[in-house]
């Protein structure tokens, strides 16, 4: 049997980091982790290949080499899933798509051969067995959520690692929390299910043994969801393990406040390796907060919690929403305020959405405010509900802040503040390997340059070295992304203006 694994194109997306990457010379940020693990389910003698089309072209020979495609996505990547699939239908083969997007909407897509709704640790033993006895099904849906302790360790081996930024693994799937606007307790559950410390483990050492040394994002729904488990199990595991092997990467996740609260925990992330955490700020005005049902962050002080954190030395992105029916006309300056007293450097601000699944699109869907399905991505302009603000304001507001945030002259103050009062830890050695110099002498050229922000990079750059030497790696990072910022920024509004 032959399968050819295909992972569909991202627009040009905040997380993306397309103009970031080319710093670098890289293609995408990460490979798919579901479409590998499903890869890694598949009976060990079938032949696989795999093709990701943010990093290469789908040549007819790929399709007319497989007896199926596999293939996942997001509410991102509907389009090109779409074409994709329709190419291949072209050649006559079987299709087998799952994940987020089809797991949502697989009405749209009824016309794939074989759809797998929810996840795929119980169902694709199904499918495997269905498909030796010649009696496979149109629609394999899962009935309670499985398992993750059975999850095989992905097959890593089928991707070109020079492509990418950074690696995934993956601890726990489903959050404790149920804010309005998410779908993730529908797809994941609202009791969160993890693996196992061997597991985790098994992981670190795939990637490490295929010749992994980089960045490593766990991509859990809330890697804090069960701090018991791991305080007392898994950290430990983990820090042990990078003690022992030189510490070979670095960590991300994304999670709650909430870890604001739990010093311990804080202590064994940074011991463990873990530089960077995304949380969800969303709002600083508490009305809005309240009302999306996002209860660890009320009732708190958010930028006292934000700096705790960052003091520990963690670096905190964190995620904001505008369109909230609570907010008042005044949000667009409070959150640009809020953003610029925090530090806070990668600041994601997109617009309210309600995707399928979540509780507020079943209350939008009610008051008859919905219009369209979302693109998946909150930061293109796009809305797909009717807002109780005055459109025209809403948008305008949220250009305002985006030119605001994004501009040179605010964007590197606020990398300067960060680095002021941020003390990266001295718990692990530091790796220098080819690639970062490369990114250092193209971000002379392009940002110090030819630039229009080369006078803030350049005072940026001596503050670092003459005061706090310790935060360069930190400043020529940050300056690559504020470039990637604002490219994004102007993308998206030319095609606002279309």
């Amino acid at each position: 049997m032959k399968v050819l694994f295909v992972y569909p194109q991202f627009p040009v997306t905040f997380w993306g980091f397309k103009y970031a990457l080319r710093f670098i010379s890289r293609k995408s940020t990460s490979p798919p982790l579901g479409l590998l693990t499903i890869a890694a389910m598949l009976p060990e003698e079938w032949e696989k290949r795999f093709v990701d089309l943010n990093t290469s072209r789908l040549k007819d020979k790929h399709i007319r080499w497989a007896d199926y495609i596999f293939i996942s996505g997001m509410a991102l990547q509907r389009r090109s899933a779409r074409e994709v699939i329709d190419r291949c239908k072209i050649f006559n083969k079987k299709i087998v798509a799952g994940g987020p997007l089809f797991t949502t909407e697989p009405d749209i897509f009824d016309d794939v051969d074989h759809l797998f709704i929810g996840e795929a640790e119980d169902t694709m033993p199904q499918f495997i067995n269905d498909l030796k006895n010649n009696k496979l099904k149109h629609i394999y849906r899962a009935e309670s959520y499985p398992d993750i302790t059975k999850t095989p360790v992905p097959l890593w081996k089928l991707v070109n690692k020079k492509k990418y930024s950074l690696m995934n693994i993956q601890y726990s799937r489903g959050c404790p929390f149920n804010c309005e606007f998410c779908n993730v307790t529908i797809l994941n559950g609202h009791r969160p299910r993890t693996k196992t410390r061997e597991q985790i483990i098994r992981e670190l050492e795939a990637l490490y043994n295929w010749g992994w040394r980089d960045a490593v994002f766990f991509v859990d729904d809330n890697f804090i969801g069960n701090k018991k488990k791991l305080k007392q199990d898994i950290l430990p595991a983990v820090h042990q393990w990078m003690k022992e092997h030189r510490y070979p990467f670095t960590f991300s996740t994304q999670l709650s406040i909430d870890l604001a609260d739990d010093e311990e925990l804080i202590d064994l992330m940074i011991k463990s390796g873990f530089q960077t955490v995304f949380v969800g700020i969303e709002s600083p005005n508490e009305e809005s907060l309240q009302e999306c049902a996002k209860k660890q962050n009320i009732a708190r002080d958010l930028i006292a919690s934000i700096k705790k954190i960052q003091g520990f030395g963690i670096e905190v992105q964190a995620g904001f929403i505008l369109g909230f029916d609570s907010d008042p006309e005044s949000i667009f300056v409070r959150l640009t305020d809020f953003i610029q007293n925090t530090g806070i450097v990668t600041a994601m601000v997109g617009l309210l959405n309600a995707p399928k699944g979540s509780k507020l699109y079943a209350r939008l869907q009610a008051e008859k405010r919905l219009i369209k399905e979302t693109s998946g991505d909150n930061t293109d302009f796009s809305l797909n509900f009717i807002p109780r603000m005055d459109y025209k304001t809403l948008i305008q507001g949220y250009k305002n802040v985006l030119s605001n945030i994004y501009s040179p002259r605010h964007y590197y103050n606020r990398v300067k503040k960060f680095l002021t009062e941020f003390e990266p830890p001295r718990l692990r050695p530091i790796y220098f390997r080819p690639v970062h110099l490369k990114a250092f002498l193209k971000s002379i050229w392009y940002l110090g340059i030819i630039g229009r922000e080369k006078l803030y990079y350049w005072r940026l750059f001596f503050w670092s070295l003459v005061k706090k030497i310790n935060t360069f790696p930190y400043v020529v990072s940050f300056a690559i992304y504020g470039y990637h910022f604002r490219r994004m920024f102007v993308e998206h509004t030319k095609n606002l203006v279309k």
